[in-house]
């Protein structure tokens, strides 16, 4: 099906090679205050990414930089896979940002080898018709969305894999999906590096508190100056800016698990099975099936404990795996004794209440940081990046009250599922 999608060292060579050769022609020379760039990007994960790419599709001279490449193992933005849907209650402003994103979406997946985007569909079910299920009907018809509200006799005819004990109503999304999360960050890289944009292997040290910002150091003692910059460090903003997001953004450690259904069983997979999300009174569980052969996914969507994206360890608890286990026997029986193939170790870097972050500096209005996907986010990114673009070149003027710093407690209280 074309070869992986993988940022090689060969090929962040040709990117750099291309972009030399567009700045020959004329499109990166230095500005006459001697600045090489108009925006640095520090962080190349699913918002940097976004963000540069967005920038540079304006005609900005856009260097991206990240400390160990795009979507790696320890960032937000790596492992294999993540929901897209539109399914947020009365949020409507992420159910908006989700379906602007999803053109870019299936956009990125016909310019990679494989697919970034599976429309697999998305079912959330709920034990009782409650206020989150109307006002996400609600917000739907409102903003001209279809989505198929199920009773329980529906899900199982469609089903019947699932047991649906205690399970009064499901909602259910035909044209969302999962996204593969690694491989669109790279793709998405790539395509930026072959538009033009710079992209760079860099650790910036932390910018520190004085009266300006007119520079990022590397570990390698280089100055980067631009006219503006972009922060979208994902779990590493706390450590970036200690004193402005150390007690705004909390990395909590989150605990993946992939299993294997019996051999030639396609129940678990497209099309017999959507991305998933039981809603269980608000102890969410969710996953995806069983998608390239990688094996059914399943992750509890609970705030883990405080986590060091840089030190953390990553091995899976027993604990974890008999949390899951115990829930797949109630709700995926077939699966519960089924092989664990995978288990990850990621983080949610959550703000106090589950909004992003996309907003300027409180003391240097060039610089704008974007984070705290706070476990939503990845589905975002294109919205995000083109929202974060405008407020970087002036096209928005303020951003959204509920997006910015200020907004920010600093004791979690999710309110945003």
């Amino acid at each position: 099906m074309g070869k992986t999608t993988d940022l090689t060292r060969r090929e962040v060579i040709q990117g750099v090679a291309a972009t030399a050769a567009l700045t020959a022609a004329g499109q990166g020379v230095l500005a006459q205050d001697g600045r090489a760039w108009d925006t640095i990007v520090v962080g190349a994960g699913v918002f940097g990414a976004w963000t540069a790419w967005h920038l540079r599709r304006g005609g900005q001279r856009v260097l991206l930089l990240d400390a160990s490449g795009p979507a790696n193992a320890r960032a937000s933005s790596g492992g294999e896979s993540r929901m897209t849907r539109t399914i947020y209650g009365a949020d409507d402003v992420y159910t908006r940002m989700a379906w602007e994103s999803l053109e870019d979406w299936r956009w990125l997946s016909s310019r990679s080898g494989l697919p970034v985007f599976h429309a697999t569909g998305v079912l959330m079910f709920f034990g009782k018709r409650e206020p989150f299920v109307d006002q996400s009907i609600d917000a739907h018809k409102r903003l001209g969305l279809r989505l198929d509200v199920l009773d329980r006799a529906e899900m199982q005819r469609r089903y019947p894999q699932i047991a649906w004990d205690g399970v009064e109503v499901g909602l259910f999304e035909p044209e969302l999906g999962v996204l593969m999360a690694r491989r669109a960050v790279q793709t998405l890289v790539k395509e930026y590096v072959a538009a033009g944009g710079e992209y760079r292997l860099a650790s910036v040290a932390p910018p520190g508190d004085g009266a300006t910002l007119d520079g990022v150091r590397t570990s390698a003692d280089e100055t980067l100056r631009a006219e503006r910059y972009v922060f979208a460090c994902g779990p590493w903003l706390p450590k970036v800016f200690p004193s402005l997001l150390g007690s705004r953004i909390f990395p909590t450690r989150q605990e993946v698990f992939f299993f294997a259904p019996e051999s030639g069983d396609q129940r678990f997979a497209p099309p017999h099975l959507p991305g998933w999300a039981d809603f269980n009174d608000g102890d969410i569980y969710y996953g995806m099936p069983d998608l390239e052969a990688r094996g059914f996914k399943i992750a509890h969507d609970a705030h883990g404990e405080r986590f060091d994206p840089d030190s953390g360890d990553r091995r899976a608890t027993e604990a974890g795996l008999s949390k899951v286990r115990t829930y797949l026997a109630k709700r995926f029986p077939l699966l519960a004794s089924r092989p664990l193939v995978e288990s990850r170790v990621c983080q949610y870097e959550n703000s106090a209440n589950g909004d992003l972050v996309i907003d300027r500096h409180p003391k240097w209005p060039n610089v704008l940081i974007v984070g705290a996907g706070s476990g939503h986010g990845f589905k975002h990114g294109p919205a995000v990046g083109r929202y974060a673009s405008d407020l970087v070149t002036g096209k928005r003027d303020k951003p959204e009250p509920r997006l910015t710093l200020a907004s920010k407690g600093d004791v979690q209280h999710r309110e945003v599922h």
